[in-house]
């Protein structure tokens, strides 16, 4: 599970603010437990608190340990059961266990702020950084994809534990763009944000893409090239084409062509999808990109209204997501 909520940033905040921080993370879970792996929860000295580690079972345990961890400079890992009556109070069917590492900032074994202020400023830029840290030695450092010791942990998006090290995995958030303001991008939109993708919605006719068809969401106008291309996409981004216009849809999927996203859907029949090939092959795309191409768009569920074809497009991306082998 990644994670991406701003736990750092308010550590670094209060830390500023001259205030004493330690910082829970969940490391391990059996059964069900409440929060993930990498869920954080921060503790200032006064006794302030963001984030959650045990969606409430056990969070006054913790902020108990880490006053303790701030008194003493130690680090420490707990482990906790939660009951199935505990348990039910959060929302879960039965109990579970979780293992959380408690880390004074800036004291004693804990990490030192400029580590911190690296994850932060890692974070802020989008790129993707594991925060490592050893469970006995106490060595931390920051690792990119690549490393050895993260393995494929970037793409599974999993936090863990490996070989004695814990690795928290900071992924960039996910982020959808869709191309073409249809009545299928309505409910799309929505769904999308409940899955926690930032969106942005792009089609160049400003009749489509309105503030009274869209409200609150981000709308851009630019022709879909140029709007993507400024976009910086990268492979925490999902792009979906909608419109069914060529002049609209084509130079989208070429530009996204270009970047890692992780998904590329196209709206249309197969025998939209076959003339949308023939333009795209006599264009040069080699047959390696066109196989990225998720068409017709979604996950095949025998979808008809505009809102079950985006439960589908949403079912495909993230299968796309959270099963990586399944990628094209």
């Amino acid at each position: 599970m990644q994670n991406y909520d701003n736990t750092i940033e308010i550590a670094l905040e209060w830390l500023a603010a001259g205030k004493a921080v330690a910082l829970a993370t969940v490391i391990e879970t059996w059964g069900s437990a409440p929060r993930p792996v990498g869920s954080q929860l921060v503790i200032s000295g006064e006794a302030e608190i963001m984030g959650s580690v045990s969606g409430g079972c056990v969070e006054g345990a913790v902020v108990e340990e880490a006053l303790e961890a701030l008194e003493s400079g130690a680090c420490t890992v707990l482990e906790y059961g939660v009951t199935s009556e505990d348990a039910f109070a959060v929302g879960l069917a039965c109990g579970g266990n979780i293992k959380i590492l408690v880390e004074p900032v800036g004291v004693g074994q804990g990490p030192d702020v400029a580590l911190l202020k690296a994850l932060a400023a890692k974070r802020a830029a989008r790129e993707a950084v594991a925060y490592t840290v050893h469970l006995e030695s106490w060595a931390r450092e920051l690792l990119g994809p690549g490393a050895t010791l993260v393995d494929d942990r970037f793409i599974s998006d999993k936090s863990g534990l490996n070989d004695g090290w814990f690795i928290g995995i900071h992924n960039p958030p996910l982020r959808m763009v869709i191309v073409g303001a249809v009545h299928i991008a309505q409910p799309l939109v929505y769904m999308a944000r409940l899955c926690g993708f930032d969106v942005a919605l792009n089609d160049p006719r400003e009749a489509f893409a309105s503030a009274v068809r869209f409200p609150d969401e981000n709308l851009v106008h630019d022709w879909p090239d140029e709007a993507l291309a400024a976009m910086k996409m990268d492979a925490r981004t999902a792009v979906v084409t909608l419109s069914h216009d060529p002049k609209i849809d084509d130079p989208a999927i070429l530009t996204a062509l270009k970047t890692p996203v992780f998904y590329l859907g196209c709206l249309g029949s197969s025998r939209t999808h076959a003339k949308r090939l023939a333009r795209l092959e006599a264009g040069g795309v080699t047959a390696r990109d066109i196989a990225r191409i998720h068409a017709p768009v979604g996950a095949d569920i025998g979808a008809k209204t505009p809102a079950e074809i985006a439960v589908s497009i949403m079912a495909q991306i993230t299968e796309r997501l959270r099963r990586p082998e399944t990628r094209p």
